[in-house]
């Protein structure tokens, strides 16, 4: 880290390489991030649109099988108007009705209790089979009930006889033991004098309708739904889902995401829309609608509170999106590797000639004053800089040439002073060893005077005559002896002709 942080702060061409291919990241992240977020909108537009599609398909197909087969049980209500006094032809008529039709898993003829006086109840009912459980081949066989106790106690036979309407239900509705998943067509049959006399409860397999609908799958991990009102499925890839769950089961788990619980409800509040949710740890999107019947003459539209919904993993929608992402996103990478790279070398071989003059400075700084410059063809900055620096040593070995002769010169001076000073020295020394020997010297001849004088002064008038000449002749020897030093000291300071004169003056 401290090595790239050197080489950030010392490296002028990485770090205008830094500077530009930052400029252009953020340029580039911008103008990707603008372009991938109208990107995944668009994508979630015809996600939604296809979803549209595709639920108002299933829709369709849904209701086709619905109105094929109330279609199918109206041709045979007014068979069984005509002929509502021969108990013996609803057999045939349920039977015709379950043979008719691919979509019918059943059929069962109801009356109310004694209708037909000798029969308390009256229940003609024939179901399709499945290959494996059909006996001898039969496919269509009749069976003597439906669930659990009397038909008049199940909700298919009460519901209708109430309302007086057709509708359809789910025929296992309050009964505890799981019967096949099944959606029953419920239609009141009117005796002669416009009474509710019996139910033709007419059942469309559900798992027969899963097989349907996801036939057309919209991706390879999506489905379709179809939701009652209460939440139950009518539709679901898992049959499981058909006859022991709901929509709401999946919320009671633990750890479940609320999330679930939000997409359900608006689901089966009637409104047309899309929400995504968690389950199981994948991210999903619900697409839902109500279920619309379409409107035929003579058909019953009642709300039957069904919500029809296309369920899509996140990966379906958006998996080649986010994979274009990390696409877009590689490339982007190294192609700013790439810039760096391009721009560093670049850069590198434009700033070579300033590289060379910070080199050349360098030993220039370093006493290297004779260091040429290189010369240079750019006319840039960077020439203008090295024209300068060539002008700026010239200069700078003009200036040396005239300090090495202004050097010379004072060495000379120096040299004369030096000398001069030496020998002034000398002289002075001399001349303070010779001025301590005259004073040496004088001494004596002054201590003797002194004392002459000093003799004479207490000489009355009764001494000899000649002790006083011999007195006044040594003062006169004593006073030579010092004039003739004094001279020699004029002669020494002054030169001789001083000497001669103070000699003359004395």
């Amino acid at each position: 880290m401290l090595r790239l942080t050197k080489l950030l702060t010392k490296t002028l061409s990485v770090r205008l390489s830094l500077m530009v291919v930052s400029a252009m990241a953020v340029l580039l992240m911008a103008s990707l991030a603008t372009m991938l977020y109208y990107s995944r909108k668009v994508v979630k537009e015809e996600t939604l649109q296809y979803a549209s599609q595709t639920l108002e398909g299933m829709v369709q197909r849904i209701d086709n099988i619905l109105l094929s087969v109330e279609q199918g049980t109206g041709n045979v209500y007014f068979n069984i108007l005509a002929n509502l006094d021969k108990p013996d032809m609803m057999d045939t008529y349920s039977r015709e009705l379950v043979a008719s039709n691919p979509y019918v898993a059943g059929c069962a003829i109801v009356f109310e209790p004694f209708f037909y006086k000798d029969r308390e109840l009256f229940m003609s009912y024939f179901r399709r089979m499945d290959d494996d459980a059909a006996a001898d081949g039969q496919l269509i066989v009749k069976m003597e009930s439906f669930g659990e106790g009397p038909y008049t106690s199940q909700a298919w036979y009460s519901e209708p006889m109430m309302t007086g309407r057709p509708c359809w239900l789910n025929p296992a509705t309050g009964m505890e033991e799981p019967v096949e998943p099944l959606m029953t067509y419920c239609l009141p049959i009117y005796g002669k004098e416009g009474k509710q006399v019996g139910v033709i409860g007419v059942d469309v397999s559900l798992n027969l309708l899963t097989k349907i609908v996801l036939e057309t799958k919209p991706s390879p991990n999506s489905y379709c739904t179809l939701l009652e009102h209460d939440g139950s499925y009518i539709v679901h890839p898992d049959s499981k889902k058909l006859r022991y769950e709901n929509v709401f089961t999946q919320t009671k788990r633990e750890g479940a995401d609320p999330s679930i619980k939000k997409a359900a409800d608006a689901m089966l509040s009637g409104q047309t829309g899309y929400l995504p949710f968690r389950m199981d740890d994948t991210d999903y999107y619900v697409f839902y609608k109500p279920f619309k019947r379409v409107s035929i003459p003579g058909r019953y539209l009642d709300d039957m509170g069904w919500s029809a919904g296309v369920i899509y993993p996140e990966d379906d929608i958006f998996g080649e999106y986010n994979h274009l992402t990390y696409y877009v996103f590689g490339i982007a990478i190294v192609g700013m590797l790439m810039l760096l790279i391009l721009s560093y070398m670049i850069i590198h071989r434009q700033l070579l000639p300033l590289r060379m003059l910070e080199h050349a400075a360098t030993r220039i700084a370093e006493g290297h004053y004779d260091e040429p410059i290189p010369d240079t063809r750019q006319q840039d900055e960077i020439g203008r800089l090295q024209g300068h620096f060539q002008l700026m040593q010239t200069a700078l070995a003009n200036h040396r040439v005239e300090l090495r002769q202004l050097l010379a010169t004072l060495r000379e001076h120096s040299e004369g002073l030096h000398i001069a000073y030496n020998k002034a020295k000398k002289a002075d020394s001399v001349k303070i060893v010779f001025l301590h020997h005259m004073s040496n010297q004088m001494v004596r001849p002054s201590q003797a005077i002194c004392m002459d004088v000093d003799a004479l002064c207490h000489l009355d008038g009764s001494q000899e005559q000649e002790l006083v000449k011999r007195l006044t002749d040594d003062i006169g020897e004593q006073g030579k002896i010092i004039i003739s030093l004094l001279n020699d000291l004029l002669k020494t300071s002054e030169g001789e002709e001083t000497g001669k004169e103070v000699a003359d003056v004395v």
